[in-house]
């Protein structure tokens, strides 16, 4: 065969097609905006195969072999295999444990400690699995460092400095892990692809080749996302999609506490979360979060108020601090710490319409405090008594609890886990509890507790 023929051959083997990283359309050119979503500067390079090469690249995964249809009731399932991480909180955000071939990544900010707690967790893996931690942003001296000041030196962990995923695979095939480590996903890069590592088509060949590594060989894998400006995870979303959980690491870098918030998991529950404390021997997981976010001061002062908020599949008693000032400014600001701002305007009018108290011309501040992001809707009643305990300067019984969500029409909604809510307030010495009529305990009262049971706003602002 002429050079010209087989030139030709490996062109029409491989093509190359832009892709948009927000919805995924696809072009045969470049374009500056995307006619689907009309994303901005959006499109990036994607190499794509012949069948031959895409049937090989697909191994591993769902429809990869012979395709046949069969009945949903003759479908065999095995209980999945768990491993303990040694870490409870972490073992809490994963449902359990480490589910075997599971893919898990990790995102959260520079510094915010997502090294620090992988290399626990592979250390404490260690001990009963062949354990491989790839890293490809430091050196080997680095991580052997790190495992000295976290005191696990004497692990079993397995270390290779590698960035061509092929490279990693192979020696992993090799070697046969149980669990992986790779850090980060944005330093991995494959040869298919001709753009620089930590780029879209890079991330998302490499993350599949993992994924596909993992399903096939049953190895469960960790990888280290990093995040943009916005705490969003960089890369296509669709990076999100091909694993099997997503897990944040949330926290501000001055506090001590860290978070760790599943927002997606196929083998337990989303939202959940897991309390961690930064000590100089590493993370160490904080076994009662409410004692955390509850130490408050002796000196009572308006605007603050506890709730209990439903996180995952338990209870989490936060305190909240609102501060209600006049401005000088003509446009009066709306500033939000781990609440919604947009929620924070619906509360406002609500407030104005059906309880005649009128904020509108105030400066409103709201904070949660210990650096919890809460985004249910439980937390609505709290901010509202804590924006009128701070405009009428009267401070709220430090035994009072509240819950329950708000809706536009002044009227107060049941929200998920009432009566364990209130078993948590009453477990931490609170003597009264205000809460949506709906939550109210049905069978029997709960002792040491006073649980008062409200339908609207106007009701519930006559307690106060």
């Amino acid at each position: 065969m002429s050079k010209s023929n087989q030139s030709s051959n490996s062109k029409s083997a491989t093509k190359v097609q832009y892709v948009c990283s927000q919805c995924g359309a696809s072009s045969a050119k470049w374009a500056g905006q995307c006619s689907d979503c009309l994303a901005w500067n959006s499109f990036t390079e994607m190499a794509m195969f012949s069948t031959g090469k895409v049937s090989a690249r697909l191994k591993g995964y769902a429809g990869a072999d012979t395709p046949t249809i069969i009945a949903l009731q003759d479908v065999t399932t095995n209980h999945e295999t768990r491993w303990t991480t040694g870490l409870e909180e972490l073992d809490r955000v994963l449902g359990g444990g480490v589910v075997e071939g599971s893919v898990v990544l990790i995102g959260g900010d520079p510094g915010i400690g997502k090294s620090t707690l992988l290399l626990q967790t592979a250390a404490n893996l260690s001990n009963e699995f062949n354990t491989l931690y790839v890293t490809g942003e430091e050196s080997l001296k680095q991580v052997s460092l790190r495992a000295q000041r976290l005191g696990v030196e004497k692990s079993k962990i397995k270390l290779l400095a590698e960035t061509q995923v092929e490279k990693i695979l192979m020696l992993a095939e090799a070697d046969g892990p149980k669990i992986l480590i790779i850090d980060s996903i944005q330093t991995l890069y494959t040869e298919v692809i001709q753009s620089a590592p930590g780029s879209v088509s890079q991330v998302r060949e490499s993350a599949a080749y993992l994924v596909r590594f993992a399903k096939r060989t049953g190895t469960s894998i960790f990888i280290v996302g990093h995040v943009t400006k916005d705490g969003s995870l960089a890369g296509p979303r669709v990076l999100e999609h091909m694993v099997d959980a997503v897990l944040y690491f949330e926290g501000e870098k001055d506090s001590r506490f860290r978070v760790v918030r599943a927002f997606k998991n196929r083998f337990g529950a989303v939202n959940e979360l897991g309390l961690f404390a930064m000590t100089d021997k590493g993370l160490k997981a904080v076994n009662n979060p409410s004692a955390i976010f509850l130490s408050r001061d002796k000196v009572i002062v308006p605007g603050s108020n506890v709730l209990v908020s439903w996180e995952g599949n338990r209870p989490l008693l936060i305190e909240v601090q609102a501060l209600v000032d006049e401005t000088p400014l003509a446009n009066p600001r709306r500033v939000t710490v781990g609440f919604e701002n947009n929620r924070l305007g619906m509360l406002l009018a609500v407030l104005h319409r059906h309880a005649g108290i009128s904020i509108h011309s105030l400066d409103v501040f709201i904070n949660v405090v210990g650096g919890v992001r809460i985004t249910e809707t439980g937390i609505d009643l709290a901010v509202l008594f804590a924006m009128v305990s701070s405009l009428r300067n009267k401070p709220l019984s430090q035994e009072l609890v509240v819950f329950g969500e708000i809706g536009l029409g002044g009227e107060i909604r049941p929200v998920q886990g009432g009566q364990e809510r209130i078993r948590e307030a009453q477990k931490h010495g609170f003597k009264t509890a205000i809460v949506p009529k709906a939550n109210m305990p049905k069978k029997g009262a709960i002792p040491d507790i006073e649980v008062i049971g409200v339908n609207s706003l106007q009701e519930a602002l006559t307690y106060l």
